[in-house]
Formats: C-alpha cells, sequence, structure tokens
C-alpha cells in the first residue's frame, strides 16, 4: 500500500525510563509509515490548516496544532492494552490558499488507510479538517457497500454556515449536501453547542436537516446518565462513526490555545467520557482532534489535553476494531 502525504512524519522523542513493554511511551510507540504495514496497526495524520479559520474570521495559528499535539503525546505511557506499535504518516499541508486541494489530499489518504483496515486519527488543523475526514470516509469501500456512518462532533459551533466560500464554519453544511446529492441524509450529532455562539439561523439549519444536540447547559458531570443515552442512541443508528473534536468545546480554563476560546464549555470529564464511550463502541472509523492554537496556549494546557484526548482515543479501541 502506498500513502503519500505532504510532509513526512517528524522524530519523536521524549522520556525514556528503559527497554521494555511495560516501560513503552508513545514516543517509543510511534513508528513512521513503513513500505510494509502490519495490518490494523493505528494511524495517525497531520493537517496543517488555518486557512478554514482564516476564512472564518478567526485566530489563525492551528496549522502549527498538529507539532503541538506531537509533543504532547510524546511523553505518555502507553497502557498495557494499548497498541505496540503506532504509525505516523505525516502531514497534509494547506499552501497557497488551497485549502479544497489538501481536503482531497486529505480525503484520499483516508480512504486509502481504511480500505486497509487502518483506525485513523487526524490532528488538527482548523475544524475544516473535517471535511476533509468525510471525503476519506464517504469513498471508503465500507461506505460504498452500504454502511451507515455517522458523525458525532463535540463542539460549542454547529459549524453549519451557508457562507459562499468554504471555511472552519461550513463543514457540515458541506457533509449535509454532498450526502443529500449522494441520495443520503446526514448522520449528525453535537455534544455542546452553546446557544450565545449560534445565531437563530443555524438553530433552525439544524432543525431542518435533522441535526440532534445536546447544549453546553445539557453536559454538566450531574447529567452524565443523559449525555451516555444520547451517545447511545446515536451509535444504534450507525455502522461507522466520525468523531470529530473541536477543543473550543471545552472551557476556556482548559482550552486557552483554540480559536474561540468557550466562555461556559463541557467539563473536561464528561467530552472524555463521550470519547471513551465511541472508542470503546466498536464502530469508530476515524477520529480527529481539531482547533488547537499553540499562539494562543497557556503552558501547553489545550496541548495536553488534546493530547490525553487522543491517547484515550487510540488506546480505548478494542483490538480489531475499524
Amino acid at each position: 500500500m502506498i500513502l503519500r502525504t505532504d510532509v513526512p512524519a517528524p522524530s519523536w522523542t521524549g522520556r525514556d525510563d528503559g527497554p521494555g513493554r511495560e516501560h513503552l511511551r508513545w514516543h517509543g510507540a510511534v513508528t513512521p509509515w513503513p513500505d510494509d504495514p502490519a495490518p490494523r496497526t493505528p494511524v495517525l495524520i497531520g493537517f496543517r490548516s488555518d486557512e478554514g479559520v482564516r476564512r472564518n474570521r478567526g485566530r489563525p495559528g492551528a496549522a502549527d496544532g498538529p507539532a503541538a499535539l506531537r509533543a504532547g503525546l510524546a511523553s505518555l505511557a502507553v497502557p498495557p492494552s494499548g497498541p505496540s506499535t503506532v504509525y505516523d504518516a505525516g502531514d497534509v499541508v494547506v499552501s497557497g490558499g488551497d485549502l479544497e486541494g489538501a481536503q482531497r489530499r486529505l480525503g484520499a489518504a483516508v480512504t486509502a488507510l481504511l480500505d486497509h483496515g487502518h483506525p485513523v486519527t487526524i490532528l488538527g488543523g482548523g475544524h475544516e479538517v473535517a471535511y476533509g475526514t468525510y471525503l476519506g470516509i464517504a469513498g471508503s469501500a465500507a461506505v460504498r457497500d452500504g454502511a451507515r456512518c455517522g458523525v458525532l462532533n463535540l463542539d460549542a459551533h454547529f459549524d453549519l454556515r451557508s457562507d459562499a466560500t468554504p471555511s472552519s464554519g461550513t463543514p457540515f453544511l458541506q457533509m449535509a449536501r454532498a450526502e443529500k446529492s449522494r441520495g443520503r441524509d446526514l448522520r449528525y450529532a453535537v455534544v455542546g453547542i452553546a446557544q450565545p455562539s449560534n445565531t437563530s439561523a443555524l438553530f433552525t439549519t439544524a432543525s431542518e436537516l435533522g441535526v440532534r444536540y445536546l447544549l453546553d447547559d445539557e453536559c454538566r458531570i450531574a447529567h452524565l446518565p443523559d449525555v451516555e443515552t444520547f451517545v447511545g442512541e446515536f451509535l444504534a443508528t450507525v455502522d461507522l462513526v466520525h468523531l470529530t473534536v473541536d477543543l473550543d468545546v471545552l472551557p476556556a480554563a482548559i482550552a486557552p490555545g483554540v480559536s474561540a476560546p468557550a466562555a461556559y464549555g463541557v467539563p473536561l470529564e464528561v467530552v472524555q467520557h463521550v470519547c471513551d464511550l465511541v472508542a470503546r463502541s466498536g464502530r469508530l472509523a476515524v477520529a480527529e482532534v481539531a482547533e488547537l492554537n499553540p499562539a494562543f496556549d497557556i503552558d501547553n494546557r489545550t496541548a495536553r489535553t488534546a493530547a490525553r484526548l487522543v491517547h484515550r482515543i487510540v488506546t480505548g479501541r478494542p483490538p480489531g476494531a475499524p
């Protein structure tokens, strides 16, 4: 299998406590994409883009997110149940403002990986990464053969803007229109919507598209059983899950390094629990973490939080899951 990205995987370094599985950390498990990859090995891909954020009049800087995420992951300890090998396929890079071309390249890479049985985790990048990921899942053999795919978004925003120019605010409306052109409805659910950050027009669009959502007010720790029910009902309707985490769903005190920090946000415990539920479901095909902007981070807390979520997602998948 030949897999092409724009930039090769960087070197991984970190704390080293000695040889052996009992001392394994991420930097010891990660290896560049090989010529002869082992089946079902998890794969990371970076998406270096803040073009969508720029178009959406946000704070640029998310193109540096993949590097910060790798640095946050490097010294995390791999649990006994986690993979002993993770492939890093390098980065897809937006250059010269060509967001659409980079999304297509990311989609081609995701399709190739899924068709060869690899679980995929994408390190963003602005939330425009989600449409590139969608192109990859939509083109996969499983979906072409009739598998039902759904998108579960942890986000303060619907990202259903109808702007003429695609951006970080439009990916899910783009998906809905693409699915409609294929004679399907988009299965889309959101956890963490902030009412003050979404206009009435966006709520109307969500209603017209049949989007299910929980407001951030409904995502307190005390409401965890209701969140679990919401996620369980979504999982029951799909065969494959595209899990997308926009870090601005978290409180600004936890995730200051994003384009649009949250004044309220969803507690990290709830966000992590949702990721755990999806990872353990056996339905997770692709996960992505988006909107990490190191230029606005404080003491690397957003990068560390994002790395922990990626860690939980990758190590929480059951063996043999997609």
